[in-house]
């Protein structure tokens, strides 16, 4: 069978597990890059920012450790902002639902950033443009402190009341932004990236994967596992940014991603330190039912398994050799470090 035909047979594929139609199918496999990655010219987005906003910026420098489209913008004329020109791919909807989410946060007194301005999303470029205040901060420290304050942080943010203005689906990555919305967008996501070369491991972990369906739901960050581009610590304390992930979901999901990154990015065993650091942080604020706890260790491999085929799909399109087995690997790990949570809010 042909390159083009053994492709095609996988659109189809793709199409009949996504529910999706032939050229649905075919979009969400071609141009996976495109979708993901965007560079734009600072000069350009200063420019824009100034015609948009009246404020006399003077430098945009990137920000972010993993993202080429985050800009902190320096002004003469007062403090700095941060500003977001995401992908052309993530409609502009999705962005001013970002916006709606953060007023509805600052509403709430929670900690998070805070929009830079009442019409705080733009359009430059073909882009949709986030602007919020930039905030003066250090990194979060290392260990269990760290955990002990994502904790806090997601404990406090699955606590608060339901609103209709933060009531979108939420809790996938959302880095390609064809696949934002629930937790099972990051499994149909990990599916498209194995879907040009069959992983036949990988899809059989993916295609049986907890997606959390059915479990309480809260307002979701998304990625708060991931400092400092997620989580950074202000001078009144820890706070949350970067909020393109969030809306409502399993709550189970984000508590079992923080859960998950406790043993490091390739854990091998249960950290007990930091397990009940976080554990100890969240329950002051959120107790989980039966059903949350006995299904964490399965909800565990949502965002692993994400990753894993990210890498996957990215060491293809390098011509590398695999080597994010360490996320999925071994399966002790998420089994025993369930249990030392379940363990830990026992206690």
């Amino acid at each position: 069978m042909t390159r083009d035909a053994s492709f095609k047979k996988a659109v189809r594929r793709h199409a009949e597990e996504t529910g999706q139609r032939y050229t649905e199918a075919l979009t969400d496999l071609e141009g996976l890059g495109a979708r993901m990655h965007h560079e734009p010219v600072p000069e350009r987005l200063l420019a824009h920012l100034r015609d948009r906003y009246g404020i006399d910026p003077v430098a945009a420098v990137k920000l972010s450790v993993h993202k080429t489209y985050v800009f902190r913008i320096d002004r003469n004329d007062g403090n700095p902002w941060v500003a977001r020109a995401f992908p052309p791919a993530r409609p502009r909807a999705r962005v001013e639902g970002d916006a709606t989410i953060l007023r509805f946060l600052e509403r709430q007194d929670y900690p998070a950033e805070r929009l830079a301005a009442d019409d705080a999303v733009s359009d430059f470029d073909g882009s949709a443009v986030l602007v919020t205040r930039f905030v003066k901060h250090i990194q979060l420290p290392g260990g269990a402190a760290k955990f002990a304050m994502m904790g806090e942080l997601l404990g406090r943010l699955h606590a608060l009341p339901y609103d209709d203005s933060a009531g979108r689906p939420g809790g996938a990555s959302g880095e390609d932004p064809s696949h934002e919305g629930t937790p099972r967008q990051d499994l149909l996501a990990a599916l498209a990236f194995l879907e040009r070369e069959r992983f036949e491991q990988l899809r059989r972990q993916v295609r049986s994967a907890d997606d959390g369906d059915g479990l309480p739901e809260g307002l979701l960050h998304g990625n708060l596992l991931h400092a400092p581009d997620h989580a950074l610590l202000g001078e009144q304390g820890p706070i949350a940014i970067n909020w393109k992930a969030s809306g409502r979901g399993p709550r189970l999901a984000d508590f079992a991603y923080l859960i998950w990154g406790t043993g490091s990015w390739h854990p091998r065993r249960p950290d007990q330190e930091r397990i009940d650091a976080a554990v100890s942080a969240y329950r002051r604020h959120v107790a989980p039912t039966d059903d949350e706890l006995g299904r964490l260790d399965a909800v565990m491999y949502i965002r692993a398994l994400y990753l894993a085929c990210f890498g996957y799909r990215r060491a293809l399109t390098n011509g590398s050799a695999f080597s994010e087995w360490g996320f999925i690997e071994p399966p002790g790990y998420f089994s025993s470090t369930a249990d030392a949570v379940r363990a830990a809010f026992r206690r």
